[in-house]
């Protein structure tokens, strides 16, 4: 497999979408499909898919495409999901509890083991299956559960030093809700999912869309 640094982020980014929309046909019971089917549902060309795919070997068979359950299998393999991932979930206000809440995780390969909280009122509640822990006990539930991954949905001023904690207990990813950037240490690879950006992003692109004339 090629390094990652060398794989584009928007390969990477469409490589997921790849693997929903093959879990959906294999829901289906759909055997094999062509790289144009699969790249119509999305938007894109048959060639971006066979590029992106080409990154990383070839998977089609000549008059037949590819095997659906087939390229799950390498997708997984190549995305790394091919295993479960232990996470833990810090900050449990109304998005965090959500997220613990959301069943479709396990299925993706990510079980949420547990949900920590600075806040005494929220220490000790439970989020379906989840007794929310405090931050004190982070790196205790890090090193017995070998978690990896952090979620981090806690308010902007108090996200730097959240990823901080984070990393000495040994986290070594963090996907960060918190609207504000921030800085990850070294060892530490880091996504930011900014709701409000998004929103901004839709905004944009329904004031430029030419509205039709009213009659």
């Amino acid at each position: 497999m090629p390094q990652s640094n060398a794989i584009p982020k928007a390969t990477v980014f469409r490589l997921c979408l790849y693997l929903r929309e093959l879990t959906e046909l294999s829901d289906k019971d759909i055997k094999t499909v062509s790289s144009s089917k699969v790249a119509g549902k999305l938007g894109l060309t048959d060639a971006q898919v066979r590029k992106d795919l080409a990154y990383f070997g070839q998977f089609g068979y000549p008059g037949v495409g590819y095997h659906v359950d087939e390229l799950i299998d390498e997708l997984k393999r190549i995305l790394g999901t091919n295993h479960m991932w232990d996470v833990v979930l810090i900050g449990c206000g109304n998005l965090g509890t959500a997220l613990a809440a959301y069943k479709g995780f396990d299925r993706q390969g990510f079980h949420i083991v547990g949900a920590f909280d600075a806040s005494a009122d929220r220490v000790g509640q439970k989020i379906g299956e989840l007794t929310v822990q405090s931050m004190d006990e982070l790196a205790k539930t890090v090193s017995r559960t070998g978690s990896r991954i952090a979620v981090i949905c806690v308010p902007g001023e108090s996200a730097q030093t959240v990823v901080d904690q984070a990393a000495a207990a040994g986290i070594r990813g963090i996907l960060n809700f918190a609207a504000t950037a921030i800085t990850a240490p070294p060892g530490v690879v880091q996504n930011s999912v900014d709701l409000a950006i998004r929103l901004e992003q839709l905004s944009f692109q329904l004031t430029k869309t030419k509205q039709p004339a009213k009659r």
